[in-house]
This record gives C-alpha cells, sequence and structure tokens, in this order.
C-alpha cells in the first residue's frame, strides 16, 4: 500500500510486518472466532475476559471464574474486589456502541477510570510529569511532558481519523491497532489508566475496521499471559519519550497476531 499521511503513527515496520503476517492465515483465524456459549443478550463472556486480564496486568486480584459468577450469575463479592473490574466492563460496552475519537475517548476513560482518579482527572490529560517505575522503584520510562500531551494526543486523534476512513487489509488493520495501542501508552496521556485504555484503543480499532467479531479476540489474555516480555517488547523503545526508537516495535506489533493465533 502507498504510505498514508499521517502524523504522529510510524509506518516504516509495514512492509517488513507483512512479511511475518499474512492476509490469509490472519482472516482465517479471526473468521473463525465466535461468541462464547455463557454471552447472553446482558452479558459477554469476552467482555469479561477484556476486563479481568487487562485489570490483571495492572495488579488487581481478582480471578476470571469470579468475575464471571459475579456478573453472569450475579453472585455478591465484596465491592471493591469487583468494582474496577466492571467499571472497565462498561468502557467495553461503550466503546462497541460509539466510535472512537477525542470526545468518545474522554467518555471511555471516565467511565473506565471512575474508581482509579478523582472526579475532577476523569477523561482529563495530565498536567504534571509522568514516570513509569518498578516495583523496586527504578524509573522505567518517563513519559511526553504535560506541556506536549494535548498536542500529541490532537496528532494521535487526526492520525486515528484517516486511518478510519482508509480501507486497510486485514494484517495492515491489526499492524495499526498495536500501533495506536503503543502511541497511546507512550504518550501516557491520563493520570493513571492508561495501559487499559491502550489496550481497549487497539481492540476499538479492530472492531471499527473489522466488525463485532474484534471484540472476541482475547488479546488481553495473551498480554498478561505473556507480561513479561509484553512490558519488555515496550520498554525497548527508549526511557525517555523524544528518544523512542520505533524501529525496535516489531515485537511488540506481533503480539496482537499472536494472541489470535493462541485461540486456533
Amino acid at each position: 500500500m502507498a504510505e498514508i499521511d499521517l502524523q504522529i503513527v510510524p509506518q516504516d515496520l509495514l512492509e517488513q510486518y507483512k512479511m511475518v503476517v499474512f492476509d490469509e492465515s490472519l482472516s482465517i483465524a479471526f473468521n473463525q472466532l465466535e461468541d462464547a456459549e455463557l454471552s447472553t443478550t446482558e452479558f459477554s463472556f469476552y467482555t469479561s475476559v477484556a476486563s479481568v486480564y487487562s485489570s490483571k496486568i495492572e495488579g488487581e486480584t481478582i480471578e476470571l471464574d469470579s468475575y464471571i459468577k459475579h456478573k453472569r450469575f450475579h453472585i455478591e463479592f465484596q465491592p471493591d474486589y469487583t468494582r474496577k473490574i466492571d467499571d472497565l466492563y462498561l468502557a467495553y460496552q461503550f466503546a462497541s456502541e460509539n466510535r472512537p475519537g477525542k470526545e468518545s475517548f474522554a467518555e471511555m476513560h471516565t467511565l473506565l477510570a471512575k474508581h482509579i482518579v478523582s472526579n475532577n482527572w476523569l477523561g482529563q490529560f495530565r498536567n504534571q510529569n509522568m514516570f513509569v517505575t518498578t516495583k523496586d522503584g527504578r524509573i522505567e520510562y518517563v513519559a511526553a511532558t504535560p506541556f506536549d500531551v494535548p498536542f500529541l494526543m490532537d496528532k494521535l486523534y487526526a492520525d486515528l481519523e484517516i486511518l478510519l476512513d482508509t480501507e486497510l487489509t486485514i494484517s495492515e488493520t491489526f499492524f495499526f491497532a498495536s500501533l495506536l495501542h503503543l502511541v497511546f501508552v507512550k504518550i501516557h496521556p491520563w493520570n493513571d489508566g492508561n495501559g487499559r485504555s491502550a489496550r481497549l484503543f487497539e481492540k476499538w480499532f479492530l472492531a471499527q475496521k473489522l466488525g463485532y467479531k474484534a471484540w472476541f479476540i482475547q488479546s488481553e489474555k495473551y498480554y498478561y499471559m505473556q507480561h513479561e516480555t509484553y512490558y519488555n517488547n515496550i520498554r525497548v523503545l527508549g526511557l525517555e519519550y523524544p528518544d523512542l526508537d520505533y524501529s525496535k516495535a516489531l515485537p511488540f506489533l506481533l503480539m496482537l497476531p499472536n494472541s489470535i493465533k493462541q485461540e486456533e
């Protein structure tokens, strides 16, 4: 395909990516996706999977079996055990019914971060420096400055609109979905809830381009099961935002198509 005129989403790895990720095999795996028998008109099994495992990546201790008992069969647990996952579930539902963009993204964060950040920061960009740290307190990543966040996010939203309106093959769609995830998480625009937002963003884009079956992809579960690799693939781009090297992003970009192949 001819290069698209994008402002912030890099495209340099596309041809290399397409030498590894093939449209035919990806289409076969995608078309085989089906909803789970547990799902009803009021309960989505795969939205539960996404919400639980995306939350577990961020350190939540909830188990999928317990959450299904809570959400599908209305078994009561302590509110703190399910509250943040319920919020994320609502954000996925919202995304399935709306087009991604600047306003809907703010609303999505308002839903998923309801019990994570204070009310005045719901859907609002941070106004201080952001450092991602390891469990032992070492700085792992220095995000974009708060002064640059609005400008960078405007670029990302502009690229999103172009990509939504551009005809893409299935492999190109997966490629750009992963990059939207990665670029967003590197900007790190919110005070908290960035990882949950980025993983939802990725799937939101897939669903807009490929249809409702995209919500059945268990990418969040795959990222959790491979969470050390997931974080290493994000980390390898660089320590500080101005020095990020997206030429090193291919291992991360391959995780999304690998997640659907795991389901075959």
